[in-house]
């Protein structure tokens, strides 16, 4: 028996593929359905299922690209409604594979169909339970997505139900099971998820907050219920996507990958309107862009960030990028639905800067340049566009804290004829915000190479950790 976990950094998320004895079986699967076609093909199995622990908010899954391309069975666990053909597994319901086993383990809560699948190896023994969004390795999956799904049902309808899967269901397997969860930390689908992306059942029990013997059911909800932020608007629309299907990724890939000179770039930009993504870092893209560009860097958390910023997945995006990266950018806007990627720009930059076309710069300073010019000009405004629990714990003095989640809403506060210094934790989301409003007419934002590491490790500015909680947005 193999079993493989398939870790995609940008989306926190673990799919998995599992061998035995010529057949496979793969969970949770990305957009891109190849890696895994090309791993059973190479060791001569059969891919017989492709199972899914829950309908995903915050990524597109694979599961019908890769039913249509290998004949595996779908399979969903109870209640689930998609639309296509697929199995609806009843609670219980054993699935060969090979010599090994996974038993169908319907544990509602952070959604009605959620599911874990628990495998047992050649000797019936349990090995490992594939959690999905129910129990991460120090957290659970958060009770407030499908909330809206039927009429009454809540957040806290939905906590109860998971408090009951996860002590009826989980808790009493055996302590040495390994949990493949379907998320670590940085995912939105949790609120304190662990770095580590398995751990032991046992392990969970004694230092998973949620998890916690002597905990009733009232402490389980209110703990679980608390401190949730909203979730990205994209998330309902992927929900959409998963459970009634899309197009091809085959597709999508082929009209992203329209290769257009400078001239067709921008006619296309001019009558489709569509947005023009530059995914280049963010240090080069502030020396020289296209007008009206929005910069979120392919080596970042690319598609969470174009989920939060960009309101339509079925927008049209022109894309710059690294030449060769092409694909890469339109496969990984994929991933979060982004499906109407309808070309890119043959040649890259430097093509458009020796075609003649006009570029933008956005002015970036380090931390000492920073310092000097507040010295000189203390009436230049800060702005910190981290996270309200980053502020929180350590801001500059006198900075207003904006997160870069929540700008669409905040614009009002910005002055557009006050200059700023703009900056993050250490530079990439700063970027990200200073071309969303250059894009929008603010051209008085400094960049601040570095983000806050930088301000601190200059030792000249002055930091406060502690805020007025009634200041932070």
């Amino acid at each position: 028996m193999q079993i493989e976990q398939i870790y995609t950094g940008c989306l926190s998320q673990g799919a998995y593929y599992i061998e035995s004895n010529g057949e496979a079986v793969v969970i949770d699967p990305l957009r891109e359905v190849e890696p895994y076609i090309n791993r059973a093909e190479q060791n001569g199995v059969k891919i017989e299922y492709v199972l899914e622990t829950h309908f995903h908010a915050d990524f597109v899954s694979g599961h019908i690209d890769l039913a249509e391309k290998t004949g595996a069975q779908i399979v969903f666990g109870p209640t689930a409604k998609p639309g296509f053909d697929a199995l609806v597994a009843v609670d219980g319901q054993v699935l060969k594979v090979g010599d090994v086993s996974l038993t169908v383990l319907h544990t509602p809560g952070h959604t009605m169909e959620s599911t874990c699948y628990l495998l047992s190896d050649q000797q019936g023994k349990q090995v490992g339970i594939f959690t999905g969004d129910t129990l991460f390795i120090g957290d659970v999956g958060r009770p407030d997505l499908a909330q809206k799904v039927s009429a009454g049902l809540t957040q806290e309808k939905l906590a109860e139900h998971l408090f009951d899967s996860l002590r009826d269901k989980i808790m009493p397997l055996a302590d040495d099971i390994i949990v493949y969860p379907a998320h670590g930390a940085g995912s939105a689908c949790g609120k304190n998820m662990s770095k580590e992306t398995t751990d032991t059942l046992g392990s969970q029990k004694t230092s998973n907050y949620a998890l916690r013997p002597d905990m009733t059911k009232a402490e389980f909800v209110e703990e679980v219920t608390s401190g949730l932020m909203p979730p990205p608007a994209y998330f309902p629309e992927n929900v959409l996507m998963n459970v009634n299907g899309y197009e091809s990724i085959d597709r999508v890939l082929e009209r992203g990958a329209q290769a257009l000179d400078a001239a067709a770039f921008e006619a296309v930009a001019n009558q489709t309107g569509a947005v023009v993504l530059d995914t280049r870092d963010a240090e080069i893209f502030a020396k020289g862009f296209i007008p009206n560009s929005i910069n979120i860097g392919i080596n970042g958390g690319f598609a969470p960030w174009v989920g939060a910023l960009i309101p339509d997945i079925k927008q049209s995006i022109l894309i710059i990028t690294e030449q060769g990266r092409e694909e890469e950018v339109v496969t990984r806007l994929a991933r979060v639905g982004y499906d109407y990627t309808i070309g890119h720009l043959k040649g890259g930059i430097d093509a458009w800067v020796k075609a003649g076309k006009e570029t933008s710069q956005i002015q970036s300073v380090t931390a000492d340049q920073m310092s000097q010019r507040l010295k000189i000009d203390p009436a230049i405004g800060v702005l910190d566009v981290r996270k309200a629990g980053e502020f929180l714990s350590e801001h500059m003095l006198d900075a207003e804290n904006i997160p870069l989640d929540y700008i669409n809403d905040h614009l009002a506060q910005i002055d557009k004829n006050k200059t700023y210094f703009v900056h993050c934790a250490g530079g990439y989301r700063s970027m990200i915000f200073n071309s969303v409003l250059k894009a929008r007419g603010y051209d008085n934002l400094i960049d601040v190479r570095g983000g806050f590491k930088a301000i601190k490790d200059s030792g000249k500015l002055e930091v406060s950790n502690y805020v007025c909680p009634s200041t932070l947005l």
